[in-house]
């Protein structure tokens, strides 16, 4: 058997010499990505993966959870990896076959089964930073299903980080393993957790890894600006500057930077508000990222 993976991992390595091939990897578990320096200090995180019955955060119920805690340096290096736990949970109401399409989940796999949440609350409360691919997703789902962990800090690998400057195409988990070189079966929380870990671990090419870059957008604090009673008439130009419709609260809001709040408020009280009202600026941490 080894003598076969040796000749597989020599075609492989022939084949990613090539300009012509591309070799992928399938994702394996690990126990760390980089080695530990004793000097150094670390702290806790943990990824965080859900499968639900549909997109509704009010209505929907979480299937199935994975969690996965990693322990990771001042240079955002991962240096241990914990074991992964997963639950599964009947949600009591009927399974969309779209969503067993999409996770492979039946009925009878969710059965009565629950998450146990002593355990899973025991490991979130651990993290000094939670992070998930699509927090704004994921998020609203756990506090919900998990209120004991509500206002820790959460992540979101897929939203925080500009993409396209570091080099990568997408947003897609998937995709973006895929470009480090790597793949798995998706769109199951256990797999799904491991990919992220796999691609927070990888190094970009002046030196820090995805990890280092993501927790210092994570920890820069920015602001929520709510257009408040903003005119119907100024919906496009809210729109063409990255405004979105926040259609339970029926105004217009968008993210910025900490230092951009100065700005983006001149600009409401002149091409917006016309001296008619104003907006609302809410600093944000990420305790309350991505609720």
């Amino acid at each position: 058997m080894n003598a076969v993976h040796d000749r597989h991992a020599h075609a492989a390595e022939l084949l990613g010499a090539h300009p012509d091939f591309r070799v992928q990897r399938r994702l394996m578990p690990v126990s760390a990505f980089h080695e530990a320096v004793p000097s150094v200090p670390s702290r806790i995180g943990v990824v965080i993966d859900v499968e639900t019955t549909g997109l509704n955060h009010d209505a929907d119920r979480i299937i199935e959870l994975a969690v996965q805690r990693f322990r990771f340096d001042a240079r955002g290096r991962i240096i241990q990896v914990g074991t992964p736990r997963v639950w599964r949970e009947d949600p009591a109401m009927p399974l969309d076959p779209r969503i067993t399409r999409l996770t492979g989940l039946t009925a009878e796999d969710l059965a009565g089964q629950a998450i146990d949440d002593a355990a899973a609350v025991d490991i979130l409360a651990s993290a000094d930073i939670i992070v998930a691919h699509n927090a704004a997703f994921d998020r609203p789902f756990v506090d919900r299903r998990l209120p004991a962990i509500a206002g820790k800090p959460w992540a979101c690998s897929m939203a925080e980080l500009d993409w396209l400057e570091l080099g990568f195409e997408g947003r897609a988990l998937a995709h973006l393993v895929a470009q480090c070189g790597w793949f798995y079966e998706g769109h199951r929380a256990e797999n799904d957790i491991l990919a992220l870990l796999y691609l927070l671990s990888h190094g970009l090419p002046e030196g820090k890894t995805i990890l280092a870059k993501l927790i210092a957008c994570s920890e820069q604090p920015t602001w929520r600006v709510n257009a408040v009673d903003a005119p119907f008439d100024a919906k496009d130009r809210l729109k063409a500057r990255g405004y979105r419709w926040d259609a339970a609260l029926r105004f217009w809001w968008k993210s910025i930077g900490q230092g951009e709040a100065d700005a983006e408020r001149s600009w409401l009280l002149s091409d917006v508000y016309g001296g008619y009202g104003e907006p609302a600026l809410i600093p944000i941490t990420a305790c309350e990222r991505h609720r």
